[in-house]
Formats: C-alpha cells, sequence, structure tokens
C-alpha cells in the first residue's frame, strides 16, 4: 500500500485498534494498523470476552469461529468470604447470542480479528512497527505518525489505540483527568493439582487480602491485589511468606500454590483509572485505553475498548470511504461513548474506594460477608442486576458501519 493513498493509520494492535481495522477495512477504508511488538504473545493481560463483545461477532457471523478457539466460560461470579460462597453475578438469559463471558488468551483474539481483516484489500497490518510520536502539517493538524526507524507514515486519520500508556496521546498534548487506583495487582497462574477437577471463576476475600481466580481448564489465572505501590513490600516479605498468605485465603490450592518459586512467575500490573477529558484533535483520535483506562474490576476493559471502536467505525467509516474530511465528526465518537465510559468507571472508582481500600486496610477478621453481598446472594434475581451491568455495560453498539464486500464470507 502506498503512503501518499493511505487513509488511516491505527496505532496499537490490541483488540480496539485490530476491531477499528476490521470494521474500517470492511467498509473500504484504506487502513493501516502498527503493532510494535512482532506477535501478540504476551501473557497476563486481559483476556475476558464479554456478552456485549461476542453480540458484536456474531453480527459478523464470526461468533461460531471466535468460539472454535480454546476458551472457558463464566456464566456466574462468586465471591468466598468468611468460609462462604456468595454468588454474585448472574449472566446467564442475557439478551444476546452468547450469555456468557468467553475466557481466552489475549493473543488469540488479535490473531483472529487480523485474520479476518486480511480478506480485505484496503486492510494492511504492519508487525514489529512501533511508532512514538505524531506528525504535524503546516497548520498543526496531525498528519502522520513517526516511526521507531525513524521513516514516518502520513494518513488522513491517526487512531491512538496503543493502550494506558498511550505515546500517541502524550505527543499530541491531548488533556488527561486521574481518577487514581488504591491498588496494583500482581498476576499469575497456578496448575491445578487435577487437570480434570472442576471448577469455578471466584474471588476469595479476607482481612487485608484479595484474590481472583478464574478458570483456564487446566489452570487457574490469578489476581492478587494489594495496596498501590505495594509490591516491593510484597517481594520483600519473601515468596514463602507470599504463598503463606495465598494458602490462607484458598487452602485446597496449598498443593498448586507451591509451583511458585521465583517472583519472574508474578508480573505486575499498575492499576491506572484515568480519562482524556478530550479524545481527539483535528487528525487524531484515541480509543480504548489510549482514551481512558479502566480498573481491573469486572474484566470489561477490552469490551469498552471494542464498543470505542465500533463507535469510530459508525461514525467515521463511511465519510472516510467516501473522502470526507472526519475532522468535524471526532467529537461525535466521543460523545457516544462518554456515557458508557464515565458511567463504568464511576462504578469501579466507587468499588475501588468503598470496598477494596478498606478491605485491603483492614486487619480484623471478617465474621462475615457484608450486607449486600449477602442480600444479593440471597436474591437470586439481584444477581441478574451486577450480571448485565459486566456482560453488557452501558449503551452498548451495534455495527452499523457500511460492509463494502458482501461477497465476502467467512
Amino acid at each position: 500500500m502506498q503512503d501518499e493513498n493511505r487513509d488511516v493509520i491505527v496505532v496499537g494492535g490490541g483488540p480496539a485498534g485490530m476491531m477499528a481495522g476490521l470494521l474500517l477495512a470492511r467498509a473500504g477504508v484504506r487502513v493501516t494498523v502498527l503493532e510494535k511488538h512482532s506477535d501478540f504473545l504476551r501473557d497476563f493481560r486481559g483476556d475476558t470476552v464479554h456478552p456485549s463483545t461476542l453480540a458484536l461477532f456474531a453480527q459478523l457471523g464470526l461468533l461460531d469461529a471466535l468460539l472454535e478457539i480454546e476458551h472457558s466460560r463464566i456464566e456466574q461470579v462468586s465471591l468466598h468470604v468468611a468460609g462462604r460462597v456468595m454468588r454474585i453475578a448472574d449472566l446467564r438469559g442475557l439478551p444476546v447470542p452468547a450469555s456468557f463471558i468467553a475466557m481466552m488468551p489475549q493473543w488469540d483474539l488479535p490473531n483472529f480479528m487480523a485474520a479476518k481483516a486480511a480478506r480485505y484489500p484496503g486492510f494492511d497490518l504492519r508487525m514489529a512497527n512501533e511508532a512514538v510520536g505524531v506528525t504535524l502539517d503546516g497548520a498543526g493538524r496531525v498528519c502522520g505518525v513517526r516511526l521507531a526507524d525513524g521513516n514516518d507514515l502520513r494518513a488522513r486519520l491517526v487512531i491512538a489505540a496503543d493502550g494506558r500508556r498511550s505515546v500517541l496521546r502524550d505527543d499530541a498534548q491531548l488533556p488527561i483527568e486521574v481518577l487514581g487506583a488504591p491498588m496494583d495487582v500482581f498476576w499469575f497462574r497456578l496448575n491445578k493439582p487435577d487437570p480434570a477437577m472442576g471448577g469455578e471463576s471466584f474471588g476469595a476475600l479476607a482481612a487485608g487480602k484479595f484474590l481472583v481466580l478464574i478458570d483456564r481448564q487446566s489452570y487457574f489465572q490469578c489476581a492478587y491485589v494489594f495496596r498501590k505501590g505495594g509490591a516491593e513490600t510484597v517481594r520483600a516479605a519473601g515468596m514463602a511468606a507470599f504463598r503463606a498468605g495465598l494458602t490462607g485465603l484458598v487452602p485446597q490450592l496449598a498443593g498448586s500454590l507451591a509451583q511458585l518459586t521465583d517472583w519472574d512467575q508474578v508480573k505486575l500490573l499498575d492499576v491506572a483509572l484515568d480519562r482524556l477529558t478530550r479524545w481527539h484533535r483535528p487528525g487524531l483520535l484515541a480509543i480504548g485505553d489510549a482514551a481512558h483506562a479502566m480498573s481491573p474490576i469486572g474484566g470489561v476493559g477490552i469490551n469498552i475498548a471494542v464498543q470505542d471502536a465500533v463507535a469510530t467505525a459508525n461514525v467515521l467509516a463511511a465519510p472516510l470511504a467516501r473522502g470526507e474530511n472526519v475532522d468535524p465528526l471526532l467529537a461525535e465518537v466521543q460523545h457516544r461513548r462518554w456515557r458508557a465510559v464515565t458511567r463504568m468507571q464511576a462504578i469501579q472508582k466507587f468499588a475501588q474506594d468503598r470496598v477494596i481500600q478498606p478491605m485491603l486496610a483492614r486487619r480484623s477478621p471478617i465474621r462475615k460477608p457484608p450486607l449486600l453481598v449477602r442480600i444479593i446472594n440471597a436474591v437470586p434475581v439481584l444477581r441478574k442486576i451486577p450480571g448485565r451491568v459486566i456482560g453488557l455495560g452501558f449503551d452498548r453498539q451495534v455495527i452499523e458501519s457500511p460492509n463494502a464486500y458482501p461477497e465476502i464470507r467467512d
């Protein structure tokens, strides 16, 4: 693809960037996706594909193909606290084609989307191409990106989908509001004592400790939540103390915890909760984590980012395919997504400030589950409310962008 014929550059090959690239190429837009790594194989990234996202693949006729990828399914969410199992969310029966969370390694999702996008002649994926900044024309409009190899690429529009540490949003000086997060997370995996054992995804809660275990068939993907900035304190106490603390939370996995022998097995997630107050400037639009870093609470980050990509294509794909100037339309993308993002971030901040932070600060034993948790557990219909919020979010998008290639079928 010749640089002078490029309509859009998408920076970042995560779920938001790949969905944007797929939908824009499907609409006849000439789009280049830049991914700084040579592959998508990075462990301990979000891999929760929620019903809202599965519904979009169903719309594209790709759901069955996606679910051929090995995955596990979450239909209910529980919390283990004070020796009791409390059911707190139920996704079953949501009005979508797949009312469950599909757990699959995140690299499988962009690989899948890249393969489907490659069917369209306007799609160009460039791996191992790192964008380090934006380029401006004489009027101060973003007209392309600078690459780490010293070259520049030009396009009519640049989409920053380069994550929560976005270099493009910083270089473009987009204004950011930091909401803050009281915790960080250690990610690690534990093989099951018996790979054939049944299991479920759940959270285990005690005074000063919180562990999330996601059932991944032969192993658990685990997230240990601790006070913000406390990683070195946890490490300094030693691996034996870390294992002992976890054993107190999930004694049934004591044997599996012996697998943790080195801190190299434990990856740090620096939790952030922030958002741009303006997602755009002429020639540039930020989406996904580049526009709003989400807390890991609810595992909604991928799905909100994908919804951003759908809104982007709904607003911009047809005008871009017609060769029109889309700068006046960039604010509309933010307008369509603002309420959904800020509502979810408000819920996450409430959970952080009112639940997680007091729990992490607590030193006395938890004698019984919190009242709200007990009520939700006791009244099954109430579990549908958090199930719907987690599974579908707010202001759920549907694909309205045109299909310029109806003859291309899965």
